[in-house]
């Protein structure tokens, strides 16, 4: 049996744990998960047995965007359709009831988990106010201090 909840601050230590299974968020401190749960608009946990086993946060102005990001599952608990409870609790949100849609960035191995929960590509060509259609290119900036 699993829950799903909202996630506060208060449940730093538990996310900083299930991020520490894996290398890609190995190095993040219980302080810099509290700071950032606490800075974050949305974010929901599903737990078993007492245990946080997946999480994702959300930032949103909740009127334009809402962006999921950190989404995670335990290792030991995949295949047991918790990605899809938690993105399910996600994008059915009550506080997200106002945006168009969500989106979220994720690797190529994971686009047919987030297709088969109703995700689609980004198309990268869209129309432009001026008329027409251009191609949207993402454009990250990278801190090198």
């Amino acid at each position: 049996m699993t829950t799903v909840r909202d996630l506060s601050p208060d449940d730093a230590a538990a996310l900083t744990e299930l991020y520490a299974d894996y290398e890609w968020w190995s190095d993040r401190s219980e302080a810099d998960v509290r700071a950032a749960l606490d800075g974050t608009e949305v974010a929901v946990g599903v737990e078993a047995e007492g245990n946080l086993v997946a999480a994702a946060r959300v930032l949103t102005d909740y009127v334009y965007y809402a962006t999921v990001f950190d989404v995670i599952v335990a290792a030991d608990r995949r295949g047991e359709d918790l990605g899809a409870e938690l993105m399910s609790a996600v994008v059915d949100h009550p506080d997200l009831r106002g945006t168009p849609g969500v989106s979220l960035l994720c690797r190529e191995g994971l686009v047919p988990f987030y297709e088969s929960v109703g995700f689609e590509r980004f198309e990268r060509e869209m129309a432009v106010p001026e008329g027409g259609r251009e191609e949207m290119v993402r454009m990250t900036y990278e801190r090198t201090e």
